[in-house]
């Protein structure tokens, strides 16, 4: 499987520059997508963020070095890239439950997280309601906040927004705004790798208004997923099943573009929604 394939050697590239600074872009490259789909990508199918993994490799190896040479750990905090020793001594801690000085200790225990290796597994799986759409680009407008390269960071933004125009007229402001196809709020994520990264709350729009923000969406093909449930829940287990069970045997890859959350109703307890991502043919 190819698409495997590119995942494992993002995987091996990891592996290589573990005692470097990781260029997210460089992954996405090799896992021909985005810094930012590679990244939900592997919390989707690792079950745990990029950084995180990242960290638990470095750690591991770590309390190798400290327990099998004679470095000093602050030489080893500076070769996993901690110039800072409180850095090192909390990240250590985080991971094997001890400081670094602790574990160089004879039989002190530490923790190992050895390499990931990913492959399709085929299951039974109920079934999923899409459709692929070829969209000229469209107009949107909306509030939008910045999201940090690294998504773990984001993690607190994007509900926050939401729970602010939930109660500050937003969202009635938006509903008003809102006169042209995709008809529904969106939640946008642009964030490609050559912009600023952003988060957008928006309707598609042709009307202006100073307090609020357009953006244009380009011109994609979409795979278009229907979904209903509980949100934010609802939505990110059917976000997990798209990379995890549809993507790899799709024919599709990500395309350079935003990802869409189409919200059709306004009840988060029984939302009706779609997931948009962009995509092209292998």
């Amino acid at each position: 499987m190819e698409w495997m394939h590119q995942l494992n050697q993002a995987i091996a590239y990891i592996e290589d520059h573990l005692t470097e600074e990781i260029d997210y872009r460089q992954l996405g490259k090799i896992a021909c997508c985005s810094a930012y789909h590679f990244q939900r990508m592997f919390t989707y199918m690792a079950g745990v963020p990029l950084s995180e993994y990242i960290r638990r490799r470095k750690m591991s190896l770590a309390a190798a070095d400290i327990q099998g040479s004679g470095e000093k750990i602050v030489d080893i905090a500076l070769k996993y890239g901690y110039h800072s020793p409180t850095a090192f001594n909390r990240a250590f801690q985080s991971i094997h439950g001890a400081a670094p000085s602790a574990v160089r200790n004879e039989g002190a225990s530490i923790k190992s997280f050895p390499p990931l290796h990913f492959k399709l597994i085929v299951k039974g799986a109920e079934e999923m309601n899409y459709r692929i759409e070829k969209r000229d680009a469209f107009r949107v407008m909306g509030v939008s906040h910045p999201l940090e390269r690294d998504i773990e960071k984001n993690f607190e933004v994007v509900p926050g927004m939401w729970q602010k125009v939930s109660t500050d007229g937003t969202i009635q402001k938006l509903v008003q705004m809102m006169d042209s196809q995709p008809m529904g709020i969106m939640g946008i994520s642009v964030c490609n790798d050559e912009e600023q990264w952003k988060y957008f709350i928006a309707v598609s729009s042709s009307k202006t208004d100073e307090n609020l923000e357009e953006y244009t969406v380009g011109a994609f093909t979409w795979a278009v997923f229907d979904g209903e449930g509980a949100c934010p829940q609802a939505i990110q287990e059917l976000e997990q099943r798209i990379v995890t069970e549809w993507l790899p045997t799709s024919g599709y890859e990500y395309a350079s573009g935003p990802d869409i959350e189409l919200y059709l109703n306004a009840d988060p307890q029984n939302a009706k929604f779609q997931v948009w991502i962009p995509v092209m043919k292998k």
